[in-house]
């Protein structure tokens, strides 16, 4: 049984702009980042607060409140003052729309409680 739900549609994610979804009670941010599609748990690990209302550049997401940076593959953190990764999970397309497993984090990190 595949766990992937349908997150939103291909063509709502930008570079310019992160889509955040909800699936399943975990936020999620849905970002491209050049040709790729990634989605990392929506709350910086320093502050509670959306990451999707963050910019994205040259693979990571910057956290708008004070700055924190993750990689947007591992979900680790790039930049203080996070010190704790986010978690990232699998992303794929399907004709025109994106699809997100948020029950198998890629770097095993499970979300706060």
């Amino acid at each position: 049984m595949s766990d992937f739900q349908r997150a939103c549609a291909l063509a709502e994610v930008t570079e310019a702009s992160p889509v955040p979804v909800v699936l399943d009670g975990v936020p999620v941010a849905i970002v491209r980042s050049g040709d790729q599609l990634h989605a990392i748990y929506d709350v910086c690990s320093h502050e509670e607060v959306a990451l999707s209302e963050g910019e994205v550049e040259d693979g990571e997401i910057e956290c708008w409140l004070h700055g924190s940076r993750f990689d947007l593959a591992t979900g680790q953190p790039t930049g203080l003052p996070a010190t704790e990764p986010v978690p990232v999970y699998p992303v794929k397309v399907e004709g025109d729309d994106v699809y997100v497993d948020v029950h198998h984090p890629l770097n095993n990190i499970e979300r706060p409680a």
